[in-house]
């Protein structure tokens, strides 16, 4: 009797494998020689929605690989509690990129800068040790980093190259050669913490600026060092520096700028295609690796930009647009058909068609109603924290407050000079002034405005708004607290005995509506409308909601804190409401404006528009820029509305 042997087919699995080859300096992707074009996007600044959408139109521009920071904060938004899904999918963002075929650079901090408040590092590390050393070995500061990155690294194990995934680079910290610590054990500390869950299954990586002052401090034995420079630089020199600490390898550009920041009040930064291109073209020719940033930089939602500190404190926009190769929106300009033209010099570019803008929303302008002062006992019921009695004033910190507004109020016990000088030397950053629920005038950290006369008297109490305009996000005063930081006086006498109510507002869902509008409050104040799409879209478009004729505030479309507007100032004056954050027809939308200080009197409207203005400071404010204006209701001023200036004392 004769047996047949039936035999299955094997699949036979061949390593993967991403290294760098020293003696050829390059990459090896899998054995064969390899070098990236990548683009900076980052999950956090783009609603999941489009997060396909954006990774197929970097692919679409011949990039080949995609980089993004991980935000501790907002995985971490208080110790020990982690949130990895919905706006804050990782694992999701990393899959999406496998599937359009993207390798991933994965830049987890934990500091990561972006322009994001505090730099990433989540706030409440100056609670849990007020005099924490940031960004160091600090033990405290130790602690709670290696629990974030065993858990963000054990989360994306799966995904490494080595793995099966697409992860080809990891980052250790974030340009620490620019940080003046100088801690070279932090350092090795967080590369030991990283390689215990990387393994060689993808490449430890630095980034720092192409100067040996950097590169000092930020190179780690044993971690590939790399650099970032801009458009206006020269290639050669840039990469001379890296070649001291690193004599072979591949050269490689881990931030190329794209554009840049932009602070309230400065005009709109932006760097010219001719000059992008041109960098560009000088870097692949030296078979370079190389990283956008940004390839698309998407908007700072919420409370979440950062600032920075020269002369003075920095606050940066919401949009951030950054002048990059994808718009805020998630549209193609003319310098990403440009780069995407460079790029198909050296790397086969897909054949598909190449991406085109989507249609925006004209939604054309609606009413909104006043629904109360911030200072009304249902608001403070309602949006307010517990308020707490203390002698001196807190800090948002110390409220165990990260984010939006605190209000301190004291009711003067005694007789002063009329005027008195009110002063508070210590404020982080902005705060509305106002005696007995009416504003007077507007202290700022920005414009170095620290007091102001007030004429009062014996019970009046005194009310100050402070608003945490970010904190700063680079360089040595990254322990940024808010509130008062300091004692207030009045006429040189320390005032006591405050009532601290926070209204960190990340949600609203409990604001009251006042059927009878009927408004006899002053700014600080919620204003609602309503309104529904045209019938005609088949599903909501995305729009830019112009906030012109207001002065100071946020805005929330159902719900979503779509950020901070500022028009009187600029240079942005729209903010970008993303189509997926509407309701579609007949549903109705709800958009509501908490106004600092200038309502859009006497109709209270705003506009839906297609288009975003983002470089528009409005010339009067330059020779009115340390004075503060409130519009004040006629009910409490007993004629014409009025515009109480306060100047800078």
């Amino acid at each position: 009797m004769q047996v047949q042997l039936q035999y299955e087919p094997t699949t036979v699995e061949l390593p993967r494998f991403f290294s760098i080859d020293y003696e050829n300096d390059q990459f090896l992707l899998n054995g064969s020689p390899f070098r990236y074009v990548s683009g900076s996007l980052h999950y956090f600044r783009v609603p999941r929605a489009y997060w396909r959408d954006r990774l197929r139109k970097l692919r679409a521009a011949g990039l080949n690989a995609v980089s993004t920071y991980v935000e501790w904060s907002q995985h971490e938004p208080s110790p020990g509690r982690f949130e990895f899904s919905g706006e804050l999918d990782l694992q999701y963002f990393i899959r999406l990129a496998q599937e359009e075929d993207l390798l991933v650079l994965l830049r987890p901090g934990p500091y990561i800068c972006a322009e994001r408040d505090m730099g990433g590092l989540p706030p409440w590390l100056l609670t849990v040790k007020p005099d924490i050393y940031l960004r160091t070995n600090d033990t405290t500061y130790m602690e709670y980093v290696e629990r974030y990155l065993n858990y963000v690294l054990t989360s994306v194990q799966v995904y490494l190259y080595g793995n099966g995934g697409p992860i080809i680079m990891v980052q250790i910290e974030n340009e620490y050669g620019s940080y003046q610590a100088c801690d070279s054990s932090y350092m090795t500390q967080l590369r030991d913490i990283v390689k215990s869950k990387v393994g060689d299954a993808a490449v430890l990586y630095s980034t720092d600026g192409a100067g040996l002052s950097f590169l000092r401090c930020g190179k780690i034995e044993g971690v590939y060092a790399t650099v970032d420079f801009g458009a206006d630089t020269n290639v050669d020199t840039a990469f001379l520096a890296q070649r001291i600490y690193e004599p072979h390898g591949p050269l490689v550009n881990s931030e190329f700028y794209t554009g840049w920041l932009t602070h309230w009040g400065e005009p709109f930064q932006s760097v010219g295609t001719e000059t992008i291109v041109n960098t560009l073209d000088e870097i692949l020719a030296r078979n370079a690796s190389v990283n956008f940033f940004m390839f698309h930089g998407g908007t700072n939602f919420g409370f979440l930009a950062g600032a920075n500190f020269g002369d003075n404190y920095q606050p940066q926009l919401t949009s951030y647009d950054y002048d990059a190769p994808i718009t805020e929106a998630g549209d193609p300009t003319s310098k990403y058909f440009a780069i995407r033209e460079v790029i198909g010099r050296y790397l086969p570019l897909l054949n598909n068609t190449a991406p085109i803008p989507a249609p925006k929303g004209s939604y054309n302008t609606i009413i909104l109603n006043p629904i109360a002062s911030l200072l009304d006992q249902s608001i403070r019921q309602a949006l307010g924290k517990e308020p707490l009695r203390s002698k001196f004033p807190l800090t948002f910190e110390d409220l165990g407050q990260h984010y939006g507004f605190v209000l301190y109020e004291t009711t003067l016990a005694r007789s002063v000079p009329d005027p008195a000088l009110f002063n508070i030397p210590g404020l982080g950053d902005r705060a509305v002034v106002l005696l007995d629920d009416v504003p007077k005038g507007i202290l700022s950290r920005s414009e170095k405005i620290t007091s102001m006369p007030l004429s009062l008297s014996e019970g009046t109490k005194i009310q100050v708004l402070v608003e945490n305009q970010g904190r700063i996000n680079y360089g040595s005063l990254i322990n940024d607290f808010k509130g008062l930081l300091s004692n207030a006086t009045l006429g040189g006498d320390v005032l006591e005995d405050w009532i601290i109510t926070g209204f960190p507002l990340h949600e609203i869902s409990s604001l009251g509506v006042n059927s009878t509008y009927n408004y006899t409050f002053s700014c600080p104040a919620f204003f609602r409308g309503t309104f529904e799409l045209p019938e005609s879209y088949s599903e909501p478009l995305d729009t830019f909601l112009d906030p012109r004729g207001w002065g100071k505030g946020v805005a929330f479309i159902n719900g979503f804190n779509i950020g901070r507007y500022w028009p009187i100032l600029g240079p942005q004056v729209t903010l970008y409401v993303p189509g997926c954050h509407l309701k579609p027809y007949p549903a109705l939308n709800e958009l509501v404006l908490l106004e600092l200080e200038k309502a859009n009197s006497p109709h209270y409207t705003v506009s839906f528009v297609p288009e975003p203005i983002l470089d528009e400071r409005p010339p009067a404010y330059a020779a009115a820029s340390h004075t503060s204006h409130f519009l004040v209701p006629p009910q409490l001023n007993q004629g014409p509305q009025t515009s109480v200036t306060i100047l800078a004392v």
